[in-house]
């Protein structure tokens, strides 16, 4: 891929809003419907503490204390959308198994209605992320999940429920974790639909199906993924730009928004990009920050707010989360009281 050329030089400023402008954007979020389609999974958590060596093998024996279980993977997205007082349609699928029960269950607790659509598959496991917590440092992680193509009757009730979801969307949101749920057949099917209604979309990607993703509002692909996708390691500004201007000429998309951890994140557009510093004070998980990200953005366009604005909102929300272990959502009420650096006005 050629280097892209101008206006990789012109660097733009984050827009001067305030304090309260940023507020009325947060409280317009609320009642906006915005369909989630993805990959959900349900995340275990077993805490304990480690005190010995295994006899058997050389590894830690952790005396588990409590379980948890949280939404992850495109719920865990739907349930941010819903702290940001949104509405949620979260389009995904599950086993047909007892775990199918906990993330229905949680769901429930979350206020996300699965009933529009959530498809059940008594074929596939539900996808289920044990992380092993001791002294609150993950020692070991266990995922159990179907990676295999969906069965083709599985995958047209998933259309079904996205075409009929479709008319009273403000927002899409894809959440790919590369489980089945988003196909090439499926993006084909639904970004040129999306384009035709005019519907805002938010991507956050998964390397297989990257450059499938044409013509979306804005794609969030953090920095090793943006990498892979543009194929050189983005060790310095000028290898930024150039992934970041020339992975959106490719795609045809409005903006890509490249997440960098505590480096912040940087937005791409035709009008130039412009640098977000981390709102961070303290990183303790980034477990689900890329979550927040695209739910926040997701939300923030179907209340009409511009990329930029969107993009702030978005910083502060990821800057909520990941002060916390494991996956987290940032609430309306914490997200406006974050605003704290900003004008009032």
């Amino acid at each position: 891929m050629k280097p892209a050329l101008a206006p990789a030089g012109r660097r733009l400023s984050p827009p001067a809003v305030t304090r309260d402008a940023l507020a009325a954007r947060v409280r317009a979020m609320r009642g906006k419907r915005i369909l989630v389609v993805g990959d959900v999974i349900l995340d275990r958590y077993l805490w304990g503490r480690a005190t010995r060596i295994s006899p058997e093998a050389p590894v830690l024996v952790v005396d588990v204390e409590r379980e948890e279980f949280r939404l992850g993977g495109a719920a865990n997205v739907a349930h941010n959308v819903r702290a940001l007082g949104a509405t949620p349609v979260l389009i995904g699928l599950v086993g047909g198994d007892g775990a199918a029960k906990d993330f229905a269950r949680l769901l429930e607790e979350r206020d996300v209605d699965p009933s529009a659509g959530i498809v059940q598959d008594p074929g596939r496991r539900t996808t289920v992320k044990t992380r092993i917590i001791a002294h609150h440092q993950q020692v070991l992680r266990a995922d159990e999940e179907t990676r295999e193509p969906l069965h083709p009757s599985v995958r047209e009730r998933i259309v079904e429920r996205l075409r009929a979801a479709l008319d009273q969307a403000d927002a899409v949101i894809l959440s790919d974790y590369g489980k089945g749920v988003v196909s090439a057949e499926l993006l084909d099917d639904l970004l040129p639909e999306l384009a035709r209604r005019g519907l805002p979309s938010a991507v956050d990607p998964k390397e297989e199906h990257f450059f499938r993703y044409r013509g979306v509002t804005v794609i969030t692909p953090n920095l090793l993924e943006a990498a892979k996708a543009y194929g050189r390691r983005l060790d310095d500004e000028s290898a930024l730009l150039d992934a970041g201007f020339g992975l959106r000429e490719r795609l045809d998309s409005k903006a890509v928004l490249i997440t960098r951890g505590e480096e912040g994140m940087s937005l791409f557009t035709e009008e130039g990009h412009t640098h977000f510093s981390t709102r961070a004070r303290e990183v303790y998980d980034v477990t689900g920050a890329g979550d927040t990200v695209v739910a926040t953005i997701g939300a923030a366009l179907a209340a009409r707010a511009p990329l930029t604005e969107a993009c702030v909102l978005a910083n502060h929300a990821a800057g909520l989360v990941v002060a916390h272990l494991g996956t987290a959502a940032a609430g309306a009420d914490d997200l406006i009281a974050s605003l704290t650096d900003l004008p009032v006005g």
